[in-house]
């Protein structure tokens, strides 16, 4: 029996919606993605998440989303997510952070491992989310954070084969140094990861390796039938 779900999409950068679409290409499920990229110009002019206009947008976003009968609204952007935790909404449809089933796996391994970021402007609010994740959760965890610099502009410019390099780059000099477990916290980072971990025989987690799963089991599709 096909079990047919729609789910509506929130992405920074259009280059997001190729992840989503292969990651799930397996199942029933139609995408609806939305795209705005405006609010990280906006978050880097203002210097912060936390402005009234920033959490008006997404509050309009959201339930503007919401109407569209999706079964559920996934939300790959982890500016968009840090800026929900401030935002009070009135919708229908679950919301699905991609960062908490990352947060998950991270919370699992007890021994020291690093996290790399491209967008400076994510970093303190999603490690405060993960924190806040892990003590809810009971987890102790041990983890030092790096940012791969003048990287994040290259994808907002499209750039995605230089972004795509430098991610290899950073991760393939902390291998060298003896990093044993490492994480990219940003959806768009998933394919240099992917990349490296081939080439250096690595563990590298990413977002899209847990979220599968995760909305499977949040639309509770364990029978559902793959193509």
């Amino acid at each position: 029996m096909k079990v047919h779900k729609k789910i509506a999409c929130l992405h920074a950068h259009f280059s997001n919606i190729e992840y989503i679409e292969k990651a799930f290409s397996a199942y029933e499920i139609e995408f609806i993605h939305f795209v705005d990229p405006g609010l990280i110009y906006q978050v880097a002019l203002a210097g912060k998440l936390q402005t009234d206009a920033v959490k008006n947008k997404i509050k309009e976003q959201i339930e503007w989303m919401d109407q569209c009968g999706a079964d559920a609204i996934l939300i790959t952007c982890t500016t968009y997510i840090a800026v929900l935790e401030e935002v009070e909404l009135t919708i229908n449809a679950p919301i699905i952070k991609i960062d908490e089933p990352f947060f998950a796996h991270i919370c699992r391994n007890k021994k020291p491992q690093t996290m790399l970021f491209s967008n400076p402007q994510t970093v303190e609010d999603t490690v405060a989310r993960l924190r806040k994740y892990a003590d809810a959760h009971h987890q102790i965890i041990d983890f030092k954070v790096v940012v791969v610099p003048d990287s994040f502009e290259l994808i907002m410019k499209g750039l995605k084969e230089e972004y795509d390099q430098k991610i290899k780059n950073a991760l393939l000099e902390l291998i060298k140094q003896g990093e044993k477990i490492l994480s990219v916290a940003q959806l768009s980072m998933a394919d240099g990861a992917k990349e490296m971990e081939k080439k250096a025989s690595a563990v590298i987690i990413t977002p899209l390796s847990t979220v599968v799963s995760a909305v499977m089991e949040q639309l509770y599709l364990t029978e559902i039938s793959r193509k």
